[in-house]
């Protein structure tokens, strides 16, 4: 009945991994798909396989208590599904984009010969730029206190003999790639560029680090580690110094992933396991180079080799006002980005800061940009005098440290900093300014599907409500002050019905909705449900879907990553239609729509329909009452629907196709969704 969370997002990253393939897209934006690729599979295995390894040496019994979409010999599949996405990989980068490099005469050295012009070069480059950063370890006695391998961190395992003794050893050395950088520029022979690896560079240049032993092999490794922080339990006591003391070890958590270059021989590959006490599963052959997300700062040589620029648009009702309360006073502004420019939400905090009418400012931060104009804005306001008050999630995964130095920032400059408990996540997107004139109060409000970063706006597709409806700002003034109160454990008495709030009515909401097309199926009417998120993970929701395609309901999703529903089944899942979109933009939307044509129930909103999501966290969505508004977010979801390029239909058992046009023009949706948005501006 349910599609494993684990294969089905493998899914997701073979899918990137096929726009690395497609000839149609610019090469560099190619190269940063691989990079994504990368990225992605490494926070899998820092995530998500040390739980695939532990449920695995479960019984079937047990699993199917801690999951219902157990799949047999889940272990086995998740470690074929890798290794063939990774021989795809290796083949695309190897086949296809170094020589579509070269033909644009841009050499990429990547396991090859140095030229002879090239070595006077790189030698200078180790002694002068790289050397002082590297640490050799020789491993002998007792190795575990000598070298422990940091988490994600590049080395290279150095076989070595004394020339008078004839004894084998091992050192290790660390790549510096994030002291230095992955990539240097060589001189250009005969107006060609060359490009190389810092791995490389060390390679050429061992000698120098070993000069009276002789070098009988090098090879590339790296350890993936258990990266969750493990606080689950832990409800008491200050969180802050919880998460501090946890993050500090995050980089020596326990393995999950060991990478080995795939011409070590048999024996060294012993010793490492023996020496790092690493398991059989925990072992991967690889390539010879690790953290290819590094890709994504490969040196660019021809701008004409990327995605041209689109200059995000801007809201006319925007741009001919300077006062951006002064428009929310006589309407609501829908955002739909990075199609449209974020310059909007900016102005509204930076322009709250300093405005002596504004009196208080709320805001609630997931992920922030490392340097956040935003939170910059909040340091100024509060600084101005206002009472700034930021709800701030120190477990946002892998931001921590950003958010943490962050809360430090704004406490100092009298920001009120709100945290919220250990067993619980502030998921929602919201902020609320208060503004006093006289005794006149008015309050505005921002909704979003998506983080306050300017800079993930950039490349995320979300939508913003700004809005100063008074029944949706009275909703969020009750929230907001609940969370206040920081007691998320409570029974509030607080009724919602502009917004869905996770932990109050948004799951019980969500069901009247889908009950509600089921009620019109049965009496022979039309019934649709559309829903766009990136996960469907929740079994309670998928069972509710299943039952209103069983009582004929058509249901469209559009499900960007986790995919647990299956598709397309008789008897079970007819009536349901899965569509996944990767394009230029990451596709991070969340729009819920209920019914057809105007009287649709339209929301957007932070949550995916996950059990973290719906059970485990604060999210906030949105009804969006605005004729208008609805009308251009059913318009985004009919556009998005109808791709034909980037869309590809999923299947029952995981596998994707993409949408046959025989000789038709292909749509792009994210293209059309510019010129569409264009014409509304």
């Amino acid at each position: 009945m349910f599609n494993n969370r684990d294969l089905s997002w493998l899914g997701f990253n073979l899918r990137v991994l096929m726009e690395a393939a497609n000839t149609s897209v610019p090469l560099y934006e190619r190269i940063k798909f691989l990079a994504i690729f990368s990225s992605n599979l490494d926070e899998f295995f820092r995530v998500r396989y040390p739980y695939i390894l532990a449920i695995s040496n479960l019984g079937k019994k047990t699993q199917k208590q801690i999951t219902p979409a157990v799949d047999e010999d889940i272990l086995s599949k998740v470690q074929q599904e890798i290794n063939m996405h990774l021989n795809l990989f290796g083949k695309i980068l190897k086949k296809e984009i170094i020589p579509a490099l070269q033909e644009n005469e841009i050499v990429f050295y990547y396991n090859e010969p140095i030229l002879e012009a090239h070595k006077a070069e790189i030698r200078e480059l180790f002694l002068s730029e790289i050397l002082s950063f590297i640490q050799p370890i020789i491993l002998d006695g007792n190795i575990a206190q000598k070298f422990i391998p940091e988490n994600n961190r590049l080395y290279m395992l150095v076989t070595l003999q004394d020339s008078e003794k004839l004894t084998l050893t091992h050192a290790v050395i660390n790549i510096p790639s994030q002291k230095v950088q992955r990539f240097f520029v060589l001189e250009p022979q005969n107006n060609i560029e060359y490009v190389i690896f810092i791995d490389d560079i060390i390679r050429e240049n061992l000698s120098h680090l070993f000069p009276n032993m002789q070098i009988i092999g090098a090879y590339s490794i790296k350890l993936n580690r258990d990266s969750e922080l493990g606080l689950d339990k832990e409800y008491t006591g200050d969180l802050l110094q919880k998460i501090e003391k946890q993050l500090s070890k995050r980089d020596f958590g326990a393995p999950s992933r060991f990478l080995y270059e795939g011409n070590m021989p048999h024996n060294v590959q012993l010793f490492l396991a023996s020496a790092f006490n690493l398991k059989f599963d925990e072992m991967f052959e690889g390539a010879r180079y690790h953290n290819l997300k590094d890709l994504s700062s490969f040196p660019q040589f021809n701008k004409d080799l990327e995605y041209k620029k689109r200059k995000p648009l801007i809201l006319h009702e925007v741009l001919n006002s300077g006062d951006i309360f002064n428009v929310l006073a006589r309407e609501d502004i829908l955002l739909h980005l990075p199609y449209q420019s974020y310059n909007p939400v900016l102005a509204f905090f930076n322009q709250a800061a300093v405005d002596s009418s504004v009196t208080d400012i709320s805001i609630t931060l997931y992920r922030v940009a490392a340097e956040s104009h935003i939170v910059n804005a909040m340091i100024s306001a509060a600084k101005n005098g206002k009472n700034v008050t930021v709800f701030i999630e120190l477990k946002a995964r892998f931001d921590e440290e950003n958010n943490i130095r962050w809360s430090k920032l704004m406490k100092q400059a009298g920001v009120k900093i709100v945290y919220s408990k250990a067993d619980i996540k502030v998921h929602s997107k919201v902020a609320l300014v208060k503004k006093q004139i006289d005794k006149h109060q008015s309050y505005y409000a921002i909704i979003s599907t998506g983080n306050f970063n300017e800079t993930t706006a950039q490349f995320y597709t979300d939508h913003l409500l700004m809005t100063s409806n008074a029944a949706i700002i009275n909703e969020l003034i009750l929230l907001l002050d609940y969370l206040k109160e920081n007691k998320l454990d409570a029974k509030a008495k607080i009724k919602f019905e502009k917004l869905l709030v996770s932990q109050f009515n948004l799951y019980e909401d969500f069901k009247k909705l889908i009950d509600a097309e089921i009620a019109k199926a049965a009496n022979g009417e039309e019934a649709l449900i559309r829903i766009k998120i990136n996960n469907l993970e929740e079994p309670y929701i998928i069972k509710l879907l299943y039952d209103a395609s069983n009582a004929g309901v058509q249901v469209h999703l559009i499900i960007r990553s986790i995919c647990c529903l299956k598709p397309g089944i008789e008897g079970l899942s007819e009536n349901i239609i899965v569509k996944r979109l990767v394009d230029r933009y990451l596709e991070h939307t969340r729009i819920f729509i209920f019914g057809k044509d105007d009287n649709a129930e339209v929301l957007i909103g932070s949550a995916d329909w996950m059990n973290r999501n719906l059970h485990s966290r604060i999210e906030v969505c949105v009804k969006i009452d605005n004729m208008r508004l609805k009308k251009e977010l059913l318009d985004y979801f009919r556009i998005q629907w109808s791709d034909t390029d980037k869309m590809v239909d999923l299947k029952e058992d995981y596998t994707q196709n993409k949408i046959e046009t025989g000789n038709t023009k292909k749509i792009n949706a994210q293209e059309s969704l510019y010129f569409y948005l264009q014409q509304t501006a």
